[in-house]
């Protein structure tokens, strides 16, 4: 913590001079960023050590103000003269653009007044030479397992960091974080047939990861569930979500509520304000200062405080999300997400369902814990992706199904949500169960 304690203090004095600097220089506003990442990542393949990657950056950058136009520019130098020319070059271009109503600092009352300690920093005293004993145990357990075949190796990552961001109006905050993991890939089968699996552990807190052995375990197990994998007729059934891929539903509704897919009218959810987009039982609700969770954040980009808010009320579209700038583009105020959500919750008021009861509550239908491709049209809503998971009888996993493709339109899927488990995945910034959809299209043979 001492290292990143003086990272802080550094940050701190290369964004102050940039302020000053831009102040100096007749800019009438400005806001900075600085930052510092340190860390490493083992790959360890059938044992043996395949990479060691360090990383170690630092980066400053500064947005000035001539009033209604703007330009920034960036630096790794924090030397003060390369400091004090990276905010000259700043300000000679913002000279030369044009003039946009929406450009400028958040207003000074939404600036973040505490800075709560989120618990967003856990150090991992771990040299690389342990983390490569740890990818070795990870990969061995998996490995050991009967009938896995190969291996695309395991990894280690661990990184801390520090962020600092100020304004002319006065505000400066930072705050150190971290991010630790532990992954395992695994290959089942024989020739065409092979197939290929995984398990993650991630979290701020070293001491919340997954042991090694047990990734390793469920990398294989996951892997030797697909061996047989088959593909099926075409056909509409249910889909079920599985939780880790269940984000991705709501990371396109987050899209298509942004305030620059709005002010762009770019949204399959245009001027959706007030309407159902959801069954009623479902709500959507930021929770920024939730201690050590991966999304969490005491101010956004902007330097606006972060706060509990409901963006999915009782299954109605109540806010977009919106940085200073989408705002004012749109007439409204900040939700104090430049950057993006810190902590989006999916909740239920339908009753808790474990895995287990989502399975028996589909009856028949597609299970799918793999999704491959990126076809998600945010301004039309058209959904189609490969996908591959297990076919669902009677409540119970049938056989295990490949290279299939589940399309329908995002629109319909949301409204179409039966229920959200409560299997909640929690690494990432949005917290989801699985999720079970009445009704897509699933293209096979």
């Amino acid at each position: 913590m001492h290292d990143l304690a003086r990272k802080q203090a550094e940050l701190g004095e290369a964004v102050a001079l940039s302020l000053s600097e831009a102040r100096r220089l007749g800019a009438s506003a400005a806001e900075a960023d600085a930052s510092f990442q340190n860390g490493f990542t083992v790959n360890v393949r059938l044992g043996e050590v395949d990479t060691v990657e360090y990383q170690r950056d630092r980066a400053l950058g500064i947005t000035v103000y001539f009033g209604q136009r703007k330009a920034n520019a960036s630096t790794a130098d924090f030397k003060p003269q390369a400091v004090r020319d990276m905010v000259d070059k700043a300000c000679t271009m913002a000279r030369y653009t044009g003039e946009d109503f929406a450009a400028g600092l958040a207003d000074p009352v939404e600036m973040a007044r505490e800075l709560p300690d989120l618990r967003l920093y856990h150090h991992w005293d771990l040299s690389p030479d342990e983390a490569i004993v740890l990818a070795r145990d990870c990969e061995s357990a998996g490995r050991e397992v009967a009938g896995i075949a190969n291996s695309e190796g395991a990894a280690v990552t661990s990184h801390d960091g520090v962020r600092v961001y100020g304004n002319t109006h006065g505000f400066i905050g930072g705050y150190p974080s971290s991010s630790h993991s532990l992954s395992c890939s695994l290959l089942a089968g024989q020739g065409d047939a092979m197939q290929r699996d995984y398990w993650y552990t991630t979290d701020r807190n070293p001491a919340n990861l997954t042991a090694p052995a047990e990734v390793g375990r469920l990398a294989a197990q996951r892997t030797l569930a697909r061996v047989g994998a088959r593909q099926i007729d075409t056909r509409r059934a249910p889909v079920l979500f599985a939780a880790e891929l269940s984000r991705g539903l709501f990371g396109a509704l987050l899209g298509a509520i942004s305030g620059g897919s709005q002010y762009r009218r770019a949204s399959f959810l245009l001027d959706a304000l007030g309407r159902s987009v959801f069954p009623q039982f479902i709500s959507l609700t930021e929770r920024p200062h939730l201690p050590g969770a991966m999304g969490s954040a005491a101010f956004d980009g902007d330097g606006v405080s972060t706060r509990e808010q409901s963006f999915i009320a009782a299954g109605e579209l109540r806010s977009y999300v919106l940085s200073s700038y989408s705002a004012r583009r749109l007439g409204m105020r900040t939700t104090g997400n430049a950057g993006g959500v810190h902590n989006l919750v999916v909740e239920s008021s339908d009753g808790a369902t474990d895995f287990e009861g989502l399975l028996r509550r589909m009856g028949s239908g597609l299970l799918v814990t793999e999704l491959m491709g990126q076809g998600v049209n945010g301004v039309t809503g058209d959904y189609s992706r490969g996908a591959g998971g297990f076919w669902i009888e009677n409540g119970v996993l049938a056989y295990p199904v490949h290279e299939v493709t589940i399309a329908g339109n995002l629109a319909d899927m949301f409204r179409g949500i039966v229920a959200v488990g409560s299997d909640v995945d929690r690494r990432s910034a949005i917290h989801s169960g699985s999720v079970l959809i009445d009704s897509m299209t699933i293209a096979g043979r």
